[in-house]
């Protein structure tokens, strides 16, 4: 299965945080599925600390890649199409960084690990 993590999820789990639910942990880092972090999350991640909305246990540089790269998680770009196809979804999400991974999960054909239930009226497979 392939896997977008959620901004929260992937820093729940690069970080061993008990906010992820076991069965999210047990879905990402099982070796049958591939997990992706999206390039949207790092800036997100990089706006929150900016803004001291979000506190890292380690310094931005050591956990995106390094975390990423020591946990087998790839970095998903952000391409044209995924840009395209945010521009046609319904306003269900107001979150512009949700609505982007709502956008690369269409497109690229992966379900998303999340907490955000709001998620689910755009029609993604969500797991948590």
């Amino acid at each position: 299965m392939n896997l977008l993590l959620d901004t929260h999820a992937a820093v729940w789990f690069l970080e061993g945080n008990d906010k992820l639910r076991p069965t999210a942990r047990q879905f990402i880092g099982d070796p049958n599925n591939n997990s992706f972090v999206s390039i949207v999350s790092l800036w997100e991640v990089g706006i929150k600390l900016s803004a001291s909305k979000l506190e890292l246990k380690s310094p931005f540089e050591e956990v995106f890649p390094g975390e990423l790269d020591r946990n087998g998680i790839a970095l998903l770009r952000l391409e044209i199409a995924h840009i395209a196809r945010a521009t046609s979804l319904p306003f269900y999400h107001r979150d512009p960084f949700d609505r982007m991974l709502v956008a690369q999960c269409l497109v690229e054909g992966l379900s998303i690990v999340s907490a955000d239930a709001a998620l689910d009226a755009y029609g993604v497979s969500r797991f948590w």
